[in-house]
């Protein structure tokens, strides 16, 4: 195996960290990109997929070759087979003159289907055709051409699920995968994203004419601490919002934290949710112990009704003396708006009421506010369903970020929307 030099290719591709897994990224780009293989490279948005395919590319045989990079969630459905393959004239309304598409252009070179979920699938089996035996036809055409392409694809979604849901091609996905490349999301990179921070504060500072922002000690903990979902790309926004908007030149923790979002600034899971904390992010942990809560206070609810019912009617002293335990903790404020039952009642037989002190009505009296407008329903599923659909609500039907803020797999949240039938 050849010796690859990883910091000469950050040098020369701006590569900006030293994470391990950053640096093994790099270190399987350029393994395979003296190869034909086709290379599928996978990892959140914003997280530099594009400058991967670059390295392939130019540390390749097809260096002197042209390079195109094409999002595919960018072009509409209907033109995206023209704006790939190329059109005879006459071959839909518009098509005034015949056109080369993509694989005709860089034939020699390099293609970089960015987004390549989101590509229909009439196109898709185009591209197996074009990936299987290099073979292409013209919208509109007959006639069979022929290409020489390397295909690299990018995406920041889940294949198999995909596949699983009959959106992308079984086929294609095993072809396309041929070489997997994971790119880390920032917020898996550690120091990285204080190193990237200063790179960009650089940056504006000479595009600007300023000065550059630094930040105290506490700011980097807060960056840091930041879980960035928009990742390389969020970041340097938000460097360059700074740089612009703000006069002082050292950064503090609270004026770092004015423009971070809110709901991300703190990734610690909230213990219940409520609506002062709908937006924190919430377990299946957290929803059971919601409901054993509520379990717990309707349990005591149903002992008074049952309490009440015996002590209205003549009732057998020996079946209150045999279950006289279960009656001892309702009493409190409860016994002020429920006298004890009547002597006559009892025949005789007296039922001792253990009496609330301060602190015990101090706490029920609590639990009561909280729960006062708590009609809910008992049912785990119940409550699990509500809180999946607050969190997709939450993240405009995003799986993956509402899967994060559940703290489930995506997998296991595309399970439970099947189970419960929510339409997204």
């Amino acid at each position: 195996m050849r010796n690859i030099d990883i910091q000469s290719i950050k040098q020369r591709f701006g590569i900006i960290g030293n994470s391990p897994l950053l640096n093994h990224a790099i270190q399987i780009a350029a393994q395979v990109a003296p190869t034909e293989m086709t290379v599928l490279i996978t990892g959140e948005s914003g997280s530099g997929k594009e400058s991967f395919s670059k390295i392939i590319h130019q540390l390749s045989p097809r260096k002197h070759g042209q390079f195109i990079a094409i999002n595919c969630g960018a072009i509409p459905e209907g033109t995206i087979d023209s704006e790939l393959f190329g059109h005879e004239k006459g071959s839909f309304t518009g098509a005034h003159d015949t056109r080369k598409g993509y694989f005709e252009v860089t034939d020699g070179g390099t293609i970089f289907l960015d987004e390549i979920g989101e590509m229909p699938l009439g196109t898709q089996a185009r591209l197996l055709r074009v990936l299987e035996n290099g073979e292409f036809i013209k919208v509109g055409s007959s006639k069979v051409q022929k290409t020489d392409v390397r295909v690299v694809a990018a995406t920041n979604v889940n294949l198999l699920n995909a596949v699983e849901k009959g959106r992308f091609r079984e086929d294609l996905y095993y072809r396309l995968n041929t070489v997997p490349i994971t790119v880390p999301a920032l917020r898996e990179r550690g120091e990285d994203i204080y190193l990237l921070f200063r790179k960009f504060a650089s940056d504006f500072s000479e595009k600007y004419r300023v000065k550059p922002i630094t930040l105290t000690p506490e700011a980097i903990h807060v960056l840091l601490d930041f879980r960035f979902p928009g990742n390389i790309r969020q970041l340097k926004n938000i460097v360059e919002q700074i740089s612009v908007l703000e006069y002082e030149r050292e950064i503090d923790a609270e004026t770092m934290k004015r423009y971070l979002p809110r709901e991300q600034a703190s990734h610690v899971p909230a213990l219940l949710q409520s609506e002062k904390a709908a937006d924190q992010p919430f377990s299946e942990r957290d929803i059971l112990y919601k409901v054993l809560f509520d379990m717990r206070r309707d349990v005591s609810d149903l002992k008074k009704l049952v309490f009440e019912m015996l002590t209205q009617q003549p009732v057998e002293t020996d079946l209150l003396k045999e279950h006289s335990h279960l009656f001892e903790n309702i009493g409190g404020h409860y016994e002020a708006a429920r006298p004890y039952p009547s002597q006559e009642q009892m025949d005789g037989f007296y039922l001792p009421m253990k009496q609330a002190q301060p602190h015990e009505y101090e706490d029920q009296k609590i639990e009561d506010i909280q729960h006062e407008n708590a009609e809910e329903s008992l049912s785990l599923e119940d409550k699990e369903k509500e809180l999946i659909v607050k969190a997709l609500k939450k993240h405009n039907n995003k799986r993956k970020y509402a899967a994060q803020d559940l703290g489930i797999s995506e997998r296991t949240l595309y399970r439970k929307l099947k189970q419960y039938e929510i339409e997204e």
